[in-house]
This record gives structure tokens, C-alpha cells and sequence, in this order.
């Protein structure tokens, strides 16, 4: 079985706002792009344009209905590796294949090491494992860690690729081991959340809640049908005038 490194002082992680993503799956589509060729690519796709539809997704988006009448509301949830901080992938990995980076506490796996025995998908309880039946090995979200430290990229796009194409800002992408940095005031000031925190996998990556809606007050139709001294133009004045009578 694999063994944890010492808690790491750098967590590099996501920040997804559930307030902000509308569920477009742009993050799931560049991560496949990305991951074709990137550090675990290619990713397969088995009937990918027919009824079965089958792949290695290392981000999905699942959406619901929360709520009920004017309190109703549809919620768009990304999901992918968490990159924990207690990994029970990792501690059941029979070859070592699964690790964590004592570097930054990106979870990995080493896929010349993995015999695809899917325990590690077992012990998952968010179910970011994905088993790619042409190779024959377990793959999972990198955090784009080829892309993250490619010094060949302009440095404002060393970003995870589902950070950089998401066309609303709905996540965001840092070091959740420093207090002050950008991700971490935004779990600070928005009440961020860890996903299923009774599980003891202390997952690095954090959710923001849906804004709370503003009241509606309700208008008569007298308060919102302006008036005519509201209307500033003299010639509008005077026709809506001739129109009333």
C-alpha cells in the first residue's frame, strides 16, 4: 500500500463557484482537448457520436434542481478530483502507482506502474477515477500539472485548462495552503465548502454556495406606469397626452 507524504504547505487546488457556472461543460470539453495530448493523454472515446456514448472524462458537470416555487433554482455542479489532503486512493494502491506530491498536493498516478485493478476507484467516494480500457490503467484530473509549470506558456495561462476557458469565471485556480492568497480569501468571504467533509479526506478543493436571491417586492401597476411628468421630452409629453385622452 501507498504511503502518505507530510501534510505539504503548498495546496494547489480549485475553487468553483456554484453561484457563477451555467453548466455550458466548457471546462469538461478543454480538459479533454487539453488531455489528448497532455501529460496522460490520449483520452479515449468509445462511440462518441451514437447512443452509448462511453470516455475518460476527468471533468463532468451534473445539474439539478434545488428548492421549490420562487426559492427554486437550477444548480450546475462541476465535478473532478479534489486532490485530498487524507487520499484513501492513494493508501489502497497496491503498487505505488497512485501518489500524492509532497511538493504541492497534487494527487497522481503513474501509469507505468498501474495494473488497473480499479481499487483506487472503489475507495474514491466522489468518483473522479476514470479507467481507460485501451491501456488499461486508472487516470484522473492532473491539475493540468504539464501545464501548470510549462515554462513555454505565457505565464498568465498557466492555469488548469478547465480554468482558463471558463467563459463566466466560475473557477478559480491557487495555492489553498496560503491564507492570503486569492482562492483563499474567496473561501473566506463566501462560506466555502469541502464536498462530503464526514468522509475524513480533508479534499483541498472547495465549492462557493449559490447567492442567497434578493426579496421581491411586488410593484402595482400604478407605481410602475410612469407618469407624465416623468417623461422628459416635450414632444413625448405632449403625445402621450393626446393618447390618454
Amino acid at each position: 500500500m501507498t504511503e502518505l507524504p507530510p501534510p505539504a504547505a503548498k495546496k494547489l487546488g480549485l475553487v468553483i463557484d456554484l453561484d457563477t457556472c451555467v453548466g455550458c461543460h466548457a471546462c469538461a470539453t478543454n480538459c479533454k482537448e487539453w488531455n489528448t495530448g497532455g501529460h496522460l493523454g490520449p483520452l479515449p472515446d468509445f462511440n462518441a457520436y451514437s447512443a452509448g456514448a462511453e470516455g475518460v472524462w476527468f471533468n463532468r458537470v451534473h445539474s439539478y434542481e434545488a428548492g421549490e416555487g420562487e426559492e427554486g433554482r437550477t444548480v450546475h455542479f462541476p465535478r473532478s478530483c479534489l486532490h485530498c489532503e487524507t487520499p484513501s486512493c492513494v493508501t489502497v494502491c497496491p503498487t505505488g502507482a497512485s501518489y500524492k506530491r509532497a511538493e504541492d498536493g497534487i494527487v497522481l498516478v503513474n501509469t507505468d506502474t498501474c495494473i488497473g485493478c480499479g481499487l483506487c476507484a472503489w475507495a474514491c467516494p466522489y468518483g473522479a477515477r476514470e479507467l481507460d480500457e485501451d491501456e488499461g490503467v486508472m487516470k484522473k484530473c492532473t491539475l493540468c500539472v504539464d501545464r501548470i509549470y510549462n515554462e513555454t506558456i505565457p505565464e498568465p495561462q498557466r492555469q488548469p485548462a478547465c480554468v482558463i476557458t471558463c467563459p463566466v469565471g466560475a473557477r478559480h485556480f491557487g495555492d489553498l495552503g496560503d491564507p492570503t492568497s486569492k482562492v483563499s480569501r474567496l473561501v473566506a468571504e463566501r462560506g466555502g465548502y469541502d464536498l462530503m467533509p464526514e468522509m475524513g479526506y480533508a479534499p483541498v478543493n472547495k465549492y462557493l454556495p449559490p447567492r442567497e436571491k434578493p426579496p421581491m417586492r411586488a410593484h402595482s401597476l400604478e407605481e410602475a406606469a410612469p407618469t407624465g411628468m416623468d417623461i422628459k421630452n416635450p414632444l413625448l409629453r405632449w403625445l402621450d397626452r393626446a393618447l390618454s385622452r
